[in-house]
């Protein structure tokens, strides 16, 4: 663990507390050993009838007294200390793992999966947390108590020592290759865990068409398979660790047995006295603890380190979409876009999804792009965004290249609606001002509701804006929801508006209503609409046609109806939509 780059430097910047604690726990050890000592003085004392008063008791016993005192101040601090570091340990790795996963492409998380994820930040994190926190303890407390706890053996009768410690070398080894078996035990575990948590997690997500279609029953019985598996898994780990630990306990109880055996043979021949084998059987059984101490500090280590491959392959997962070095910062966008010869392609696949795309929006136009589901539109959407990267004179804001613009100064110049209309389960409020430091002002708050036409919908709540919404904005219906995420973008009074698909679940009375204070308010400032539908781009001042990831039309309403067959046909087909629409509405 203290080699890995990503886990190492947390040493040094917690170096004092843990120095500190180290310190404490070694001075615990060393004078934990005097009572056997103390003890063993009173013992032979008493055989060689050298104690007489019972005040000669008082000073050993004032020592042991003091010995008590200051172990239970130690392993407070101790405890405290590096309990406390490992505690701090997690949530700076926590924090690092939250500020890279912002950081990483839409690439990314279009090829993992969210449960599979979040096991990284619970089950994996604790396990990292516990050999900062304890299995340092057991190193620590292993390694060093168990050295004085041999050399004081060992000066008292090394050969019984010796004896005594052969075995115990050998079942060391023995461990040691049983716990490499126990770190690939845990990490099959942990990777079943994962897989449950990710199907959890998307049950829970999807649970509105589980109940539509039926499937509780279904997905149930998965659950319940998974589950198992991971109770499966988490049991063959603790079947082997129960295994280890009973190998461990019948090897220290043989050993234990012919160490007394071997000791009172000693005292019957008057090679050892009662009180120095009293002091022996004191020290061997306080090498139990260094003993297990060691074998728990593998099985800790173990598992953490099966954890810190899977947190550290995190960590160095590629961040593809990031500003170059010495991007172009704190500068004014005017709401121009000029798109040249646009090509794009997913990674992975073999056909573009944008083909040479080529046009230009002036500062101030309201344009709308119209296409067929699957036309490229929320891909163009995305690129504008610089969710993903594009080659090189491609696109430009103004004069400016994209690629050569601070990401965070391009898009602190866009308002973006996305087609999902994501909300965060907090207030109305809240989710209205996301993009303000400061808690925005009930002034402009009641403003932006009212121009996406939604302040009377939150009057209505009991809470009104102090409303809170469900999971993904569950409280409220999907035309509330969209209206909810056009309010928090024009909260943000951007330079660029981008709204993709985001009157899709309004009627036609509330979209016109929103495009004309969109028309008010937006003057000189660029506002794109992404639709399907031609109610909502007819009125604009100019449309941008997709079909199959190329543009196929550019001009108005009017324009296009006149030299446009395509555009034209969509408009008579959507008419006749809308006509038998109606015809069935009034039957």
């Amino acid at each position: 663990m203290i080699l890995l780059k990503h886990f190492r430097h947390y040493y040094l910047k917690y170096g004092f507390q843990f120095l500190l604690g180290i310190v404490i726990l070694v001075l615990i050890d060393y004078f934990q050993l005097e009572i056997p000592r103390i003890f063993n003085v009173i013992i032979t004392q008493v055989e060689d009838n050298e104690l007489t008063a019972i005040t000669q008791l008082y000073e050993p016993l004032l020592y042991i007294i003091s010995i008590v005192a200051f172990m239970t101040i130690g392993r407070y601090l101790w405890r405290f200390l590096l309990f406390g570091n490992g505690r701090k340990i997690e949530t700076d790795i926590r924090f690092e793992m939250f500020k890279h996963a912002t950081k990483l492409s839409q690439n990314f998380y279009s090829k993992e999966k969210i449960g599979g994820l979040m096991s990284y930040f619970i089950n994996d994190l604790n396990a990292i947390r516990e050999l900062y926190g304890f299995g340092l303890l057991m190193l620590i407390d292993g390694l060093v108590l168990g050295g004085m706890v041999l050399f004081r053996m060992f000066n008292l009768n090394w050969e019984m020592t010796l004896y005594a410690f052969i075995p115990l070398l050998l079942m060391g080894i023995l461990v040691f290759f049983l716990e490499l078996k126990m770190e690939h035990k845990f990490k099959v575990r942990q990777e079943s865990f994962e897989k449950m948590s990710d199907f959890t997690q998307e049950s829970f997500t999807g649970i509105q068409v589980i109940k539509a279609y039926v499937r509780e029953l279904k997905e149930a019985i998965t659950f319940d398979k998974k589950s198992k598996e991971v109770y499966n898994k988490s049991m063959a780990h603790m079947r082997y660790a129960v295994f280890v630990n009973i190998i461990i306990d019948v090897m220290i109880t043989l050993v234990i047995l012919s160490v007394l055996v071997y000791g009172s043979l000693l005292i019957a021949r008057g090679n050892l006295n009662s009180g120095t084998l009293t002091e022996y059987i004191s020290y061997f059984f306080t090498l139990l603890w260094p003993i297990f101490a060691l074998s728990w500090f593998m099985n800790i280590n173990g598992q953490a380190q099966a954890s810190a491959k899977r947190i550290y392959k995190f960590l160095e997962s590629d961040v593809d979409v990031k500003d170059i070095d010495n991007p172009i910062k704190d500068v004014t966008i005017d709401g121009s876009i000029t798109v040249k010869n646009l090509t794009f392609t997913y990674d992975g696949d073999k056909n573009p999804v944008l083909k040479n795309m080529n046009f230009d929006i002036k500062a101030g136009e309201m344009v709308g792009i119209l296409g067929k589901t699957g036309s490229g539109k929320s891909t163009l959407v995305e690129l504008l965004l610089h969710v993903y990267n594009t080659d090189k004179n491609m696109i430009y804001y103004g004069s400016y290249d994209i690629n050569d613009l601070e990401i965070k100064t391009l898009r602190d110049h866009i308002g973006y609606v996305p087609q999902d209309n994501f909300l965060y389960s907090d207030t109305i409020k809240n989710n209205i001002g996301f993009s303000f430091k400061e808690p925005i002002s009930d002034e402009w708050l009641h403003e932006v509701a009212k121009l996406s036409d939604v302040h009377q919908n939150v009057l209505e709540f009991k809470e009104q804006y102090e409303t809170i919404l469900g999971e993904r904005g569950t409280t409220v219906s999907g035309g509330q929801k969209q209206r909810i995420s056009i309010a928090r973008a024009l909260a943000k009074d951007p330079t660029i508006l981008i709204l993709d698909d985001s009157v899709s679940a309004v009627d036609t009375k509330t979209e016109e209503a929103i495009i004309s204070n969109l028309r008010k308010i937006r003057k000189g400032k660029t506002t794109i609409m992404i639709a399907h539908r031609i109610s909502t781009v007819k009125k604009l001042d100019k449309i941008i046609l997709i079909e199959k990831g190329q543009i196929i039309g550019v001009g108005s309403h009017k324009e296009l109806l006149k030299t446009n067959d395509a555009y034209k046909h969509m408009v008579k087909l959507q008419e006749l939509e809308a006509l038998v629409g109606e015809g069935e509405h009034h039957a």
